[in-house]
């Protein structure tokens, strides 16, 4: 049995989260780390990680960065991986996340979706395929309540399209004013508002043709079950850093 703590359990992935384990043979939810921890939770839930005494086999983190400082130095201690959904890291997160990875396995993606993570090598494919001939437009809408843009599909969608050609392209987000002909670059555009889940277009546009490759979330739940994926997959693993395309190499 694969015993989980789940951070950010009472948020809405988190509950998701709890949901899918439920129903998932081999695996169950033994605690939560969560600011808005209530005594009466079942599984019991705590606010901080100093504070979990249940044994863990692996953590599926959907809260935010600011937590992630305490939940790596746990991790670390209990030699336990960590699933991390948030996005929103830092430069300095990211680094912490790197040299964590040396000593636990650590499991990091923007995205969850199989679905986007087909996407991401479908993009790197056509760009290969199109070359400079195409402009490269990558639009991403979501919810009025996510804090950061742009997503971390979209940066992942961008790395991916910018990778055929060795990332010799910048970065535009959004365009505003007088801002001349279009250079060496990919644009990045985001759109906020409603209960928008999740979508993502990357357009090629070239001389009197266009190609769009899409995706849409209609649920959330789609991270979630993705994560629940991610975490049975990595438990047990060896120190690394690993993504959603460690995962794909095993269907």
């Amino acid at each position: 049995m694969t015993n989980v703590l789940v951070c950010g359990i009472n948020g809405k992935m988190g509950k998701n989260i709890v949901e899918l384990i439920s129903a998932e043979s081999g695996m169950q939810v033994v605690c939560g780390v969560d600011i808005h921890a209530e005594k009466s939770n079942l599984p019991p839930v705590y606010t901080a990680f100093n504070e979990v005494c249940e044994k863990v086999d692996v953590v599926i983190d959907f809260s935010s960065p600011a937590v992630l400082k305490s939940e790596l130095d746990w991790a670390v201690k209990h030699n336990c991986p960590v699933v991390l959904a948030s996005t929103g890291y830092t430069e300095n997160d990211l680094k912490l996340i790197e040299n964590t990875a040396k000593k636990i396995a650590v499991f990091k993606t923007a995205n969850f979706s199989l679905g986007v993570n087909l996407l991401v090598k479908l993009v790197r494919q056509t760009a290969l395929a199109l070359g400079e001939s195409f402009d490269i437009e990558i639009i991403e809408k979501h919810h009025s309540q996510k804090i950061d843009a742009p997503s971390g599909t979209a940066v992942m969608l961008a790395e991916s399209a910018n990778s055929a050609f060795g990332n010799g392209k910048e970065y535009l987000h959004g365009r505003s004013g007088i801002v001349g002909k279009r250079g060496k670059e990919i644009g990045i555009h985001a759109v906020r508002g409603g209960t928008i889940v999740g979508e993502h277009d990357v357009i090629f546009a070239g001389e009197d043709e266009i190609i769009t490759l899409s995706h849409s979330a209609r649920s959330k739940k789609v991270f979630a079950a993705g994560a629940v994926k991610a975490a049975k997959w990595l438990a047990g693993k060896p120190a690394g850093l690993y993504d959603m395309t460690n995962v794909l190499e095993n269907l």
